[in-house]
């Protein structure tokens, strides 16, 4: 029986360094040649390969360089040792949702995903610090990250402590660099071939990050820029700034461009069509009314695009977009009603179009008008006039966050500062996610609005998406007027003062939300809580000074005060297996055995196993691993230290791999 320990493969996340080599041996075997350390590669028949000649011009090359780039990216592929332990007493509906909501460090937790969700991952969208000055950047460390996240977060003494970066530190940009470089390397590898990658970031390191991009992703692969026009002025400068970015990345990017248009195209032909063949036959109220009956009949499959609920003589149509201006003061004059003959009230910014190109709507009736002028009008847009391509500029008020978030703490107040709306999802999220099971990933939460988005878009059309968050348990600052109100929700609730418990009771209260708002909707909108720790499995760290009692207290391989849920779910992590997999437990002998993803592993990680107990716990094993018959090889686990002794251990490991299981293992 082969023993699990913290120096096994087994007890480690992914491998990326051998996985990149086995790679290059498989493409180019010459590469790979024996160093001082172990395997290398050849760099001067990397050259010749790819016909480079220019050996003496090694130290300039294009790109974005800066200093720790290569020690960032070596932190990228540095496998962590640490695990994801349960919480469901924190969760909603642990025992049916397939969403997840992680309290970590994004950077261990990404590599902590690796096995498990490699090529899983759908969409991945991330709002990470805009480098302001006051943002808080995690100062990650090579040789103990689980330790110095402890320490960072509270949860351990000693340590730095967490401060923001600030531009007088003199790394300001690169302090940065090497915060955000190993994390969208590791975000890389959890992207399926088609899948893509949103990232929100301003003006001060916009290029930066699409210089690290085209780096991580190839510039090949980079689908484009978003700007956001969001009404913000947070620019100390003479250059008001009213916008924000989108920069949107690929895995592949050949693998999205049809696959994009198609969906929204499809429906966008479908409303054009219907409405040539309606106005073809009806006219006036009949004409809307048999629209009406037939977009009842239809609405649930023409999601994104239900929003197109009107029809006149020019076709199906949509009055959903906004006339105000939304950046600064826009254009301000009257608008009279065609009935009352009075002004219309004016949007609160003004109009978005001069009085020209308003009179030129009104005469080729582009403009919609409610009962009495008390209502802002708004733009007519026909179905086919609707641009199957995500739009580079992208016109959302960013104050509607704010009010998003008001509908989940409705008297708490500012809970959360700059909060994303959800709006900003729904102008892509449904150009990727179509399919039952496809996953997003947001590993800068927050407030948790990616999730509030998702749930809102599965009550829509019943799609199941799903979602991995990821937050830090950043500490919150009671003498900080913009988070005293979040102090307060959290001493409230009996919680830790971090912006993670926030995200969690956000994701509570978005998710009953989004039910009471549909009751008809019976979709998930539960979510599994898991805490980033250091690993069940103790490494060895020997005490010189007394090596006898270190000896001793290593006979047992396993932490002390984990649980067998803690232990059960880093085998999940540490064998690739889906955090939300089905798990089933019986009992056998009088230990509880567990069956995870229909008998694929199976543990018994009871503390005592004698030798009388062998028997008949490897027979009941072996006729439940029977009745479940697994597509695959199935893995069995116990606890090292629970075995009398050696005879008994091998004992009932000769007994199941009789039977056919031949992974047989201890912790």
């Amino acid at each position: 029986m082969q023993i699990i320990d913290a120096a096994s493969p087994l007890a480690q996340s992914a491998d990326l360094v051998a996985g990149n080599i086995e790679q290059l041996k498989a493409l180019f075997p010459e590469l790979i040649t024996e160093g001082p350390n172990g395997v290398s590669v050849n760099v001067d028949v990397l050259k010749a390969l790819v016909g480079d000649r220019t050996i003496t011009d090694a130290d300039e090359k294009y790109g974005l360089n800066w200093h720790g780039k290569r020690r960032a990216r070596q932190l990228a592929l540095t496998p962590s040792t640490g695990t994801l332990r349960p919480c469901p007493e924190e969760s909603v509906d642990w025992d049916s949702t397939q969403n997840l909501m992680i309290e970590g460090d994004n950077l261990e937790v990404l590599k902590l995903l690796q096995k498990s969700y490699a090529g899983k991952v759908k969409l991945i969208y991330i709002d990470p610090p805009y480098n302001t000055g006051k943002d808080f950047v995690y100062p990650d460390n090579f040789q103990d990250n689980i330790k110095n996240y402890l320490e960072l977060t509270g949860q351990a003494e000693g340590g730095q402590k967490v401060s923001s970066n600030t531009e007088a530190s003199g790394r300001f940009h690169t302090d940065w660099l090497n915060m955000m470089f190993p994390r969208l390397k590791l975000a890389r590898g959890l992207l399926r071939d088609n899948g893509v990658i949103f990232i929100s970031i301003d003006e001060r390191e916009y290029s930066a990050l699409r210089l690290m991009c085209c780096d991580i992703f190839g510039e090949e692969n980079i689908v484009g820029t978003v700007v956001w026009k969001n009404a913000t002025d947070n620019n100390p400068t003479n250059v008001a700034t009213e916008h924000e970015y989108l920069l949107v990345v690929a895995k592949k990017k050949e693998s999205i461009d049809a696959e994009w248009k198609s969906s929204i195209s499809d429906i966008k032909d479908v409303l054009v069509r219907i409405g040539d063949e309606l106005t073809a036959k009806f006219k006036g109220q009949e004409l809307q009314g048999a629209y009406d009956t037939w977009f009842r009949e239809h609405k649930a499959e023409l999601w994104p695009l239900d929003r197109y609920k009107y029809i006149d003589e020019g076709g199906v149509y949509t009055g959903s977009q906004s006339v105000h201006n939304p950046g600064r003061e826009g254009y301000r004059y009257d608008v009279p009603h065609p009935v009352t003959k009075r002004p219309c009230k004016q949007p609160l910014m003004g109009y978005r179009f001069p009085k020209e190109t308003m009179d030129e709507l009104l005469a080729a009736d582009r403009i919609l008008f409610g009962e009495d002028e008390s209502k802002i009008i708004e733009l007519k847009v026909y179905a086919s006039d609707f641009k199957e391509k995500l739009s580079s500029l992208l016109e959302l008020d960013g104050r509607l966050g704010a009010y998003d978030l008001k509908e989940d703490f409705p008297t708490e107040g500012k809970v959360f500062t700059n909060p994303k709306p959800v709006r900003l999802y729904e102008a892509f999220l449904p150009f990727l996610l179509k399919d039952h099971g496809d996953l997003v990933v947001d590993f800068f939460a927050g407030s948790g609005a990616t999730a509030k988005a998702v749930w809102k878009l599965n009550s829509k059309d019943s799609i199941r998406r799903t979602f991995c968050l990821v937050q830090l348990p950043e500490p919150l600052n009671a003498s900080d007027k913009d988070q005293k109100a979040a102090v307060k929700l959290c001493d409230s609730l009996g919680v830790p003062r971090t912006i993670s418990e926030i995200t969690k009771e956000r994701l509570r209260r978005a998710g009953n939300k989004v039910k009471a708002d549909n009751p008809l909707f019976s979709g998930d909108t539960g979510f599994r809580v898991f805490k980033l720790d250091h690993s069940n499995i103790r490494a060895w760290n020997p005490n010189p000074a007394d090596l006898e009692q270190t000896l001793f207290a290593h006979q047992d391989h396993l932490m002390d005060g984990r649980t067998e849920s803690d232990i059960l779910y880093e085998l999940l992590l540490k064998l690739g297996l889906d955090l939300c997999v089905p798990i089933d437990k019986r009992s056998i002998q009088g230990k509880d055995v567990h069956s995870v993803g229909g008998g694929v592993l199976m543990a018994c990680l009871a503390e005592h196993i004698t030798r009388d107990d062998v028997e008949p716990l490897a027979q009941g094993i072996v006729a439940w691993h029977e009745e479940l018959q697994p597509a695959g090889d199935t893995t069995c686990v116990f606890r090292d230290s629970a075995f009398a002794d050696d005879v008994a251990k091998t004992n009932l490991a000769a007994i199941l791999e009789q039977h056919g299981i031949q992974n047989v293992r201890s912790l």
